[in-house]
């Protein structure tokens, strides 16, 4: 049987404490981790990017825009009215807009690597945004696991103490029932 003196009470109180001072410790670690976690992912690091990466982007913008659409419209409609009604000697592109077919074919052979460049490296940018999620779903699942453990752990450890204290406290309830005898 353990020492029944109020100093072994004291220390098995003062074991407790220490315990749950480390277990709080163990989760503010654990959140600061977390915390550090993301802020990197709130914030990632700016990509470098190639001046032709900058002008893709721009232009996949502008592109896939009402802006573009409206003043491409304007210009489109401002290119056949001028050469219906214009007198025949300023027509430079007559009605079946030859050259019209042409420039509208040239900007959209044009157009579509641009956008599809653009389009590779956002889809890389999604890509990578999935991964860390994945990796920090996978982080949080096995903080869960060491929270569940750590706490599975301390919980045997207070049962191991409660027992002795209340092993204890038999022990001084018996001693003070046997005093009270004599």
């Amino acid at each position: 049987m353990k020492n029944n003196s109020p100093l072994y009470l004291d220390d098995l109180l003062k074991t407790g404490n220490e315990q749950m001072q480390k277990l709080h410790a163990i989760v503010r670690e654990a959140l600061v981790e977390e915390e550090l976690i993301v802020d990197k992912l709130l914030h990632p690091p700016e990509d470098i990017m190639t001046q032709g990466q900058r002008i893709s982007d721009q232009v996949a913008r502008f592109g896939g825009s009402w802006r573009f659409i409206i003043i491409f419209g304007a210009v489109l409609l401002v290119w056949i009215l001028f050469n219906l009604v214009v007198a025949p000697q300023m027509v430079f592109d007559p009605y079946p807009f030859i050259l019209l077919n042409l420039v509208l074919s040239t900007i959209a052979a044009m157009q579509a690597p641009i956008i599809m460049m653009s389009q590779n490296r956002k889809e890389e940018k999604d890509r990578k945004r999935a991964e860390n999620d994945y990796l920090v779903n996978l982080k949080a699942e096995i903080e869960v696991r060491n929270l569940h453990r750590k706490m599975n752990l301390l919980m045997e450890e207070q049962m191991g103490k409660m027992m002795e204290v209340q092993a204890t406290q038999l022990q001084l309830l018996t001693d003070l029932h046997a005093a009270m005898k004599q």
